[in-house]
């Protein structure tokens, strides 16, 4: 494989005094004002710690939703514009549906990582976003169980109350409303369980085996025209951060752009920060084309940096797995991406560690947040410091537990 060299893919300066950030979210329904007081809450933290200074100030109006961050930090003053990608309305919609609905949506989806053999190759990769994608079947079919449980007790009872058939039709009323109260319970509180929200997630990467639905490509486009309008303005550095789902969002977001020639030659620096990815959960499946061809383009490409963080810390990311060569679409010129870990159990202090370790969702965002042990990543210094990515990392080694073998059966792709 080819030496990564983070400083042949900055076309401008490697100092900045002016950035633009586009976020792009995973799978979330809420508002982009959460990661605004994410970031303010975390970059307050993060500063105390590691002595610089940070300032959050609310983004002029018009577009995206986001914020301007005024920093000093090493002695420079840097100015960033940080701006959040939604997509969080098409969440909402794809979530909008009933219990009945959203068991459909598991048996089928269960049947799609099965049947193609999908699952059996992810788990050789990482165990723990396999788990966790088996979570809310589980857990969804405990609740069922449990429902009809609840059927059968009514039924017995009326049984007993009552002889023939108007005790039969007693119980079967009763269980059926216990039934249905059970389930109704479940759902209102997943927003600690999280069972339903994992299956739409799942469900809706997996409903076109992999590619993408029609709604999906019409935002990313949009995305596009929001990045490339960037690329023509003043600044040093264009950052694209991907976390979670969101990372494969960016990758063809970032390829169209590059197809199209709408990256400057004489640009800003364009930067790709993904955090936190699952890209094989798409990747692995059979109409995925679209995603594996921008995955083998985008990792040849000189004209941007591309780093991929992620920890072993944390179950839901495949931890040190190189998307693109796991996906079996590795080509032969392959310079990206650069892919080390966040390593949580050095970079959190034992304390903090102890806090989170269990906290499995929490831990999924901790690349968003302050480290009490900073290495060398930091997501504050990354997203509004005086360098650029390519210049930050610039001869870093790739962690050496990093996995490249490609176990994927779907390796076809097609140029979209």
């Amino acid at each position: 494989m080819a030496k990564h060299d983070p400083a042949s893919a900055t076309r401008g300066a490697t100092t900045v005094s002016r950035r633009r950030v586009f976020y792009i979210p995973g799978y979330d329904p809420f508002h982009p004002r959460r990661y605004c007081e994410l970031y303010r809450k975390e970059a307050a933290a993060q500063a105390a710690i590691s002595g610089y200074s940070l300032q959050l100030s609310p983004k002029p109006g018009g577009g995206a939703y986001g914020w301007n961050v005024e920093a000093e930090i090493g002695g420079a003053r840097v100015g960033a514009q940080v701006e959040v990608l939604v997509w969080s309305d098409i969440v909402k919609n794809s979530m909008e549906t009933g219990m009945l609905d959203t068991y459909r949506q598991l048996f089928r989806t269960a049947w799609i990582y099965i049947g193609s053999g999908a699952l059996w190759r992810l788990m050789r990769l990482r165990k723990g976003p396999v788990i966790a994608a088996l979570y809310p079947v589980v857990f969804l079919l405990v609740q069922l169980v449990l429902a009809l449980g609840l059927f059968w007790a009514g039924w017995v009872l009326g049984g007993l109350a009552l002889p023939g058939l108007l005790g039969a039709a007693l119980g079967a009323g009763l269980g059926a409303v216990a039934a249905a109260a059970a389930l109704h319970w479940f759902r209102r509180i997943d927003n600690k369980v999280f069972a339903y929200y994992l299956m739409h997630d799942y469900a809706y990467s997996a409903q076109l085996n992999g590619a993408n639905p029609p709604e999906l490509e019409a935002r990313m486009a949009e995305f596009g025209e929001v990045i490339a309008a960037t690329l023509t303005e003043e600044v040093e550095e264009v950052l694209v951060v991907g976390h979670s789902s969101g990372v494969h969002l960016a990758i063809s977001v970032l390829s169209d752009l590059l197809r199209a020639g709408r990256v400057p030659a004489q640009g800003p620096a364009l930067s790709f920060l993904s955090l936190g990815q699952v890209v094989p959960m798409v990747s692995f499946l059979p109409a995925a084309q679209r995603l594996r061809a921008d995955l083998a383009y985008l990792s040849a490409s000189k004209a941007l940096t591309w780093v991929d963080v992620t920890a072993p810390g944390d179950g839901c990311a495949f931890a040190l797995c190189d998307p693109v060569a796991v996906s079996g679409v590795a080509p032969a010129g392959k310079r990206w991406p650069l892919v080390f870990s966040a390593s949580f159990t050095q970079t959190l202090s034992p304390g903090r560690w102890k806090q989170l370790r269990w906290r499995f969702f929490r831990l999924h965002f901790q690349y968003l947040c302050a480290f009490d042990r900073p290495g060398d990543y930091d997501y504050f210094q990354i997203t509004a410091g005086p360098v650029t990515l390519g210049a930050r990392y610039k001869g870093r080694a790739a962690s050496r537990s990093r996995i490249e073998t490609p176990v994927n059966k779907f390796t076809s792709v097609s140029a979209p």
